[in-house]
């Protein structure tokens, strides 16, 4: 009797030993499966909420226009839209932190809806500048990017990150498309309106799917009683190990570039020649470039090749490029210089979010973000004077010459210095 119930005993023992497993098997099965839910969810909202920006940066001029606003008075216009987005990256990113993903993109996207319906009944030109007031804390990328950084291990990062350029991609040419069929069939502010009630659906499903925290909770409680306007918590990043220098390259090796495609719509009216219609097929192109190298080029070459051998090839390419456009001469050549640019573009962007985002400790990875974020708007803010006064003065090449400067000096420094790159992020 006794060997029987020893055999019972530890036949049940058995039994719940498989039990316990499979209970475990699938709890992890699910909580994959719920990671995996929250990226794609984020990727939709950056999706749409790109769209939504992208068609109403086509309209916008027209509008503009409309209510009577000189060349001048748009450049304003849009330095206000590009000091407000540099603002409130970083500020964005510090409440991302604080927090949490679900409630920093809920506020981008309410900040969304607040923008296209101030620009829905904007009826005079101080209304068109109040609608600008909104994009301060509109930051539907960068709060994705927060959700792919806390749902990731370090090694799987660089290729979720990447596959934020297919959103981008989508982005730009759905949304320039659709902003210019709205527009000329339906009415100037038929656009906004769309706008609006797309992002009142963004923030229904940033309320509805997104958990409302992402990481932790005892990641959040360093920043608990910190400050979201803090200067000094922001520029205490620039203080890790490598986070500097890798910013600096970040900051600079595209601006040149940037500048060139700041000032494109003058450049492709009295360079190449263009009518609308041909800019709007230009920028179709660079949207699929974009979608194909950021969506599968730079995703399996993070699977091959480390970071620090990627940041140093896309300063590379990028000095390449500079090459290529002091060089250029027809608009069949910049279709060429394109590709290696979005290359450069692209990768540039991916690992150096990727390598900062580890840098720094884990509750902070929305802050470095949105300091992340602020390089393009900066580039917004100042570059219409820098680049008006480079293509007034020294013609389309010099775009291409300071590219090719700026990139071989970081190129140099990338090789000599020792800048140090984390696998981990600190805890």
């Amino acid at each position: 009797m006794s060997t029987m119930n020893a055999k019972a005993s530890s036949g049940g023992e058995e039994e719940a030993l498989g039990m316990r497993s499979d209970t475990l098997g699938e709890s992890v099965c699910s909580g994959e499966g719920k990671r995996r839910q929250m990226i794609l969810v984020a990727y939709l909202i950056a999706t749409l909420e790109l769209t939504f920006l992208f068609m109403q940066m086509g309209v916008m001029p027209y509008l503009a226009k409309s209510l009577g606003l000189d060349l001048v008075g748009f450049g304003y216009l849009q330095t206000t839209f590009g000091i407000l987005q540099l603002v409130g990256g970083p500020i964005f990113g510090r409440f991302a932190d604080q927090f949490g993903t679900r409630a920093a993109l809920i506020l981008s996207c309410a900040s969304g809806s607040a923008f296209f319906l101030l620009m829905s009944i904007s009826t005079s030109i101080p209304l068109l500048f109040l609608s600008r007031l909104p994009a301060v804390f509109m930051h539907g990328l960068p709060g994705a990017q927060k959700v792919i950084t806390d749902l990731t291990t370090p090694s799987q990062r660089a290729d979720a990150l990447g596959k934020l350029g297919l959103c981008f991609g989508i982005g730009i040419i759905i949304g320039s498309a659709l902003g210019g069929v709205l527009s000329t069939k339906f009415g100037i502010f038929v656009p906004t309106y769309i706008g609006l009630v797309g992002n009142l659906i963004n923030t229904t499903i940033a309320m509805v799917w997104m958990p409302l925290q992402a990481k932790p909770k005892s990641d959040h409680c360093v920043m608990e009683h910190s400050n979201v306007f803090s200067i000094r918590e922001i520029l205490r990043l620039m203080k890790f190990p490598g986070v500097m220098e890798v910013f600096i390259v970040k900051a600079f090796a595209g601006l040149p570039t940037g500048l060139f495609l700041i000032m494109f719509s003058v450049i492709s009216m009295d360079f190449f020649g263009l009518e609308a219609v041909g800019s709007g097929y230009l920028m179709s192109y660079f949207g699929v470039l974009q979608m194909v190298v950021q969506g599968l080029v730079v995703g399996k070459l993070t699977n091959h090749c480390t970071e620090r051998t990627l940041l140093r090839l896309s300063v590379f390419v990028f000095a390449g490029v500079g090459l290529g456009m002091s060089l250029m001469r027809t608009v069949w050549h910049y279709c060429i210089i394109a590709v290696p640019l979005v290359f450069a573009f692209s990768t540039l962007g991916t690992i150096t979010d990727s390598i900062l985002t580890k840098a720094v400790p884990s509750s902070d990875t929305g802050t470095m973000l949105g300091i992340c974020a602020s390089v393009q708007p900066l580039t917004r803010t100042v570059g219409p004077t820098i680049g008006g006064v480079l293509y007034k003065q020294f013609g389309v090449s010099s775009f291409g010459y300071l590219q090719l400067i700026v990139n071989i000096g970081l190129f140099v420094y990338l090789l000599k210095s020792k800048i140090p790159l984390r696998e981990m992020k600190s805890k």
